[in-house]
């Protein structure tokens, strides 16, 4: 008995730990939309970020390294191309989206990323799609086309919601490229430490963008900006990369990727009480949508998993 209670709340630490993880990811883009109105550019607020989040990633690295074999050369060199892709890129495009998009969008684009590693993983891998994958992907991309509908007739720039949700769907491309890719490499050398040399890549092309495009006076700004960043390194960067790592290792990586469906609602949620951003019943809907489409694909894996 006493060992069940254990197990259980075990799992229910878990459980707690991903969907913790999955709202400060959720609210990098409404802490994004915040620090904007202050004058700061993408590069620079990214730049800070990184600069914030940089000393947690070396300890990590460090911890993670402790007995480990070196990285060989090619190791190292695909650590350096995802760290690009998958930390640096991704993130830039989303900075840059959420200057022209609303956060609530900006978010249910970035959720397409699970259905975008099913095209690339059928187009590359020539695994087969299948029904449940065909009608997640009416239901997600039906989905987002329903919201962003009603965001073009509603903006009075539509061309700006176009750009940001383009710049946003390539941000979910490149993210799903670096999930696709590093899934031959976090076998080998472990997931703490991938995550720890990749990031920690990332944040090196972060500052040298900032040290060629734009010159040390662009840190000069208000101080709440600084606390976004700070903010943003913190709560929506490194402790929910440990929670969601530690999340994972109590319950498991389908059940995780569950959990973690409730990020686009905690977004909605935080941009419509700290931006006031309108929650329309066309967007309740088309984000049902993508949420179901994830949840299909979720709950199939799920299943496959547990089967005998």
């Amino acid at each position: 008995m006493q060992s069940g209670r254990s197990d259980a709340r075990y799992a229910l630490i878990g459980v707690g730990l991903v969907l913790l993880a999955s709202i400060g990811f959720s609210a990098r883009g409404v802490i994004i939309k915040l620090a904007y109105p202050y004058g700061v550019d993408a590069v620079t607020l990214l730049a800070l970020r990184m600069l914030f989040s940089l000393p947690f990633f070396a300890l990590m690295a460090l911890v993670a390294q402790r007995g480990a074999a070196p990285l060989s050369r090619p190791q190292w060199h695909m650590v350096i191309v995802l760290g690009f892709i998958g930390y640096y890129l991704s993130s830039f495009l989303s900075f840059l989206a959420l200057a022209y998009i609303a956060a609530a969008l900006e978010r249910l684009l970035l959720y397409l990323t699970p259905t975008i590693v099913i095209i690339i993983s059928a187009l590359l891998m020539k695994q087969p799609i299948r029904r449940h994958h065909i009608a997640a992907l009416a239901l997600t991309y039906g989905g987002i086309l329903l919201v962003m509908s009603d965001q073009m007739l509603a903006a009075t720039d539509s061309l700006a919601v176009l750009t940001g949700s383009t710049l946003a769907f390539v941000s979910a491309l490149t993210y799903a490229v670096y999930l696709v890719a590093s899934g031959s490499i976090i076998p080998t050398i472990g997931a703490a430490r991938f995550t720890a040399y990749a990031s920690g890549t990332a944040c090196g092309f972060v500052i040298l963008q900032f040290l060629i495009v734009r010159d040390l006076h662009a840190l000069d700004l208000p101080l709440p900006v600084y606390g976004y960043g700070a903010i943003m390194a913190m709560f929506c960067t490194v402790l929910p990369l440990w929670m969601m790592a530690e999340g994972i290792r109590r319950i498991g990586a389908n059940q995780s990727s569950l959990l973690s469906s409730i990020g686009p609602v905690a977004t909605i949620v935080l941009a419509a009480i700290l931006l006031d951003e309108p929650v329309s019943l066309v967007q309740s809907c088309g984000a049902a949508l993508v949420l179901g489409g994830v949840w299909l694909v979720g709950m199939k894996r799920e299943a496959a998993a547990s089967a005998p």
